[in-house]
């Protein structure tokens, strides 16, 4: 059974309407146009290679193999630019540290489960040392003083957070709540506004 979609480019179009604020088109037109090429501020290249190898098997995007939404340069920006939530968890280490830490431990995993590293492993290799991650005792010993469900926590919570804020996941999704302009009137059970796409497909 397929997927439904949405109609293609909804989001896109809303920002050239006055449904969007200045400040919030601004801010997805510069996602859209994004340059494919990025340098890493903050993380050495090798280990900016790793993440973007772990955020393509925590977010495959086989529909996009040319041109993938961004997720590991939002991150080497944030950590560059020395943003943050204004929190953390007492578990983890700032996030910067806690960012390499972490990516050294899946190399462990990897050299653990399979004695190579993680970008040399098939998807089904990377999967499963993503899946030890996930389930909270991975072996190697950066785990042994870094929390490893805490830790895939934040890092899965971040790159959802960076996809979803891209509009060519927003438009996958229908999602339309950055036009708001205009207020939101239809607030009854299935009521759509006029600028909300309607589902198609089935």
């Amino acid at each position: 059974m397929s997927v439904p979609t949405y109609p293609s480019g909804s989001v896109r179009a809303l920002l050239a309407t006055e449904h969007v604020s200045e400040a919030t088109r601004a801010a997805l037109q510069n996602r859209l146009d994004a340059p494919a090429a990025y340098e890493p501020q903050f993380l050495a290249p090798e280990t900016f290679a790793l993440l973007e190898a772990v955020a393509g098997r925590l977010f495959p995007q086989p529909d996009r193999p040319e041109r993938p939404i961004p997720l590991a340069p939002a991150v080497d920006q944030r950590l560059a630019e020395g943003r943050a939530d204004g929190w953390r968890y007492d578990a983890l280490p700032p996030d910067r540290e806690a960012l390499r830490m972490g990516l050294g431990g899946i190399q462990e995993i990897a050299q653990a489960l399979f004695q190579a590293d993680f970008m040399a492993l098939s998807a089904e290799q990377q999967d499963s040392t993503l899946q030890s991650l996930a389930d909270g005792t991975p072996p190697g010993t950066t785990w042994e003083t870094l929390d490893a469900g805490r830790f895939f926590e934040e890092l899965l919570a971040e790159l959802t957070e960076t996809y979803y804020a891209h509009p060519l996941a927003q438009e996958e999704i229908g999602y339309v709540g950055m036009a708001d302009l205009p207020a939101w009137t239809k607030i009854g059970l299935n009521e759509k506004e006029e600028r909300e796409p309607s589902q198609v497909g089935g």
